[in-house]
């Protein structure tokens, strides 16, 4: 493989809007059972707070060292005031507008012996005020970049995805897709969408054969106008569905400890090294390493252009 296109990467400046999110954790120790109801008591000896969502994206292309603009919505609130300060601190250049009344997305993993005991999520849907907002400003921070990256975990932030993509568009920038739910037709005219397998057999039913994949796969493409369709298959690995037909790459893991988040550094690779002048498959490649690194690290974690080269 070629060496990790850093130098091209540097000079690459990727928007990144969608739902964010703040992932805490509280990390604790478990020796006893309440006397109260039958439940371990965690003994929390250490916080921390992560960003999560289209956050974890834009964190993950910077820390590729591509220059990440994230806009969002958050709270008027204690999360939302951290979202800010976590992404000043990891030099992303945020966007992010307050909505009044719904608070920030906040999942609250209790954590005892490195182990997931509970998550508690504080989450609702952003206003049509804050929508509008979002909206006017992807507009206008739309042609400053190389990139729109579309983060959605259906939290509500890319309710009118249609009006960012043709935005897009007008300003002749390429976009990608991380999609959500099943109704796919909102995505149409994105340059790419990256379902992983159980949302790719949400959209287009399930498959037996890699044949048929490619079919119901192709099929969606053009239905859609995509430049080219990525199905992300963990443990399978990675099929790229274009023009050139399908190219698939085995998976780059060798020590899964946790998947979570490795979706968003998937996607933030592909969008930096495509930006960067590679072609799609070239950038799959590179996408597949990102996210074999990050599955061995513990929680949402990032890979560095130190790592890749």
């Amino acid at each position: 493989m070629m060496p990790f296109p850093a130098e091209a990467v540097s000079r690459v400046k990727v928007l990144v809007v969608g739902d964010i999110m703040l992932d805490r954790y509280w990390f604790g120790e478990v020796d006893r059972i309440s006397p109260e109801a039958p439940v371990p008591v965690v003994r929390v000896a250490r916080r921390e707070d992560r960003l999560g969502g289209a956050a974890n994206v834009a964190r993950n292309i910077v820390a590729l060292g591509a220059q990440a603009s994230l806009l969002g919505i958050v709270g008027s609130d204690e999360a939302g005031g951290k979202v800010r300060d976590l992404a000043r601190e990891a030099g992303i250049n945020s966007c992010l507008v307050a909505d009044a009344v719904a608070p920030t997305t906040l999942k609250m993993r209790v954590m005892g012996r490195q182990q997931q005991l509970l998550r508690v999520d504080f989450e609702e849907g952003p206003g049509p005020q804050s929508l509008a907002k979002l909206e006017g400003q992807a507009r206008q921070l739309m042609a400053e970049h190389n990139m729109l990256v579309l983060s959605d975990y259906a939290k509500g932030a890319l309710a009118q995805v249609e009006i960012l993509i043709s935005a897009a568009h007008e300003a002749g920038v390429p976009v990608l897709v991380d999609p959500k739910g099943h109704r796919y037709q909102r995505y149409h005219g994105a340059s790419i969408i990256t379902p992983n397998r159980l949302e790719m057999q949400e959209a287009v039913g399930r498959w037996t054969t890699e044949d048929e994949l490619e079919q119901k796969a192709q099929a969606l493409r053009k239905e859609l106008g995509l430049e080219a369709l990525l199905v992300t298959r963990s443990e399978q690995g990675m099929t790229l569905f274009s023009d050139a037909g399908r190219e698939h790459t085995d998976a780059y893991a060798h020590e899964v400890f946790d998947v979570s988040g490795a979706g968003d550094t998937v996607l933030a690779a592909l969008a930096v090294t495509k930006a960067s002048g590679l072609s799609w498959f070239e950038a799959v490649l590179w996408a597949n390493r990102a996210g074999g690194l990050v599955v061995g690290k513990l929680g949402t974690s990032v890979v560095t252009a130190g790592e890749l080269s």
